[in-house]
């Protein structure tokens, strides 16, 4: 492992244990460097946080494309996970506390937002998959994107989660379920 990703590795350590008040201090005591280490690779907590966003939205890119390379899974069953798709390593990160990322960190929210709305052509392949396949109704791909992305996005802009007392991956599973099977009971949609 590169020392970039050692040091992000423990950027996502320190945040999980201290939320968005972690320090250059508790990434270095974490991985038991030094903090001239840490600046040598990145010039402050608000970049080495960018790298983090981004390093962590290209692990979730490479767990979807295990998800479709999985060859004993039905289009169905890759579209739930590709949409719920959190890397093992990152299951335990308490996102609940990015609410507060829009007016702290206005710079690493906008590109939370913007990793959020794009990289999307795995799962609109797989819906068309679907849809081809005769497995996913006909719905309208684009509303399908909004409806996930708008929900997401709530996640990180208020404190819904905290509220509800639900984690970030609880509540991306229930939102899942709700895309993938509605909300109505089968029996009852007859």
């Amino acid at each position: 492992m590169q020392q970039k990703e050692v040091i992000l590795e423990g950027t996502i350590k320190a945040f999980n244990e201290k939320g968005l008040k972690f320090t250059m201090d508790d990434v270095a005591k974490i991985l038991g460097m030094s903090k001239k280490t840490i600046y040598t690779v990145f010039r402050d907590k608000e970049s080495m946080f960018l790298a983090m966003v981004d390093y962590m939205f290209d692990s979730i890119k490479e767990s979807e494309q295990q998800i479709v390379e999985d060859d004993a899974l039905s289009t169905v069953e890759k579209i739930r996970r590709i949409l719920g798709v959190i890397p093992e390593s990152y299951r335990d990160v308490d996102f609940r506390q990015l609410y507060l990322l829009k007016d702290k960190y206005p710079v690493i929210y906008k590109q939370v937002e913007k990793r959020l709305e794009t990289g999307w052509e795995t799962t609109i392949q797989l819906l068309e998959q679907g849809m081809a396949e005769g497995v996913v109704r006909k719905v309208s791909i684009p509303i399908v994107k909004m409806m996930l992305e708008a929900t997401v996005e709530q996640f990180f802009q208020r404190d819904i989660l905290i509220q509800s007392g639900l984690s970030y991956l609880e509540a991306l599973d229930e939102v899942v379920s709700i895309l993938v099977n509605g909300i109505v009971v089968p029996e009852a949609a007859g």
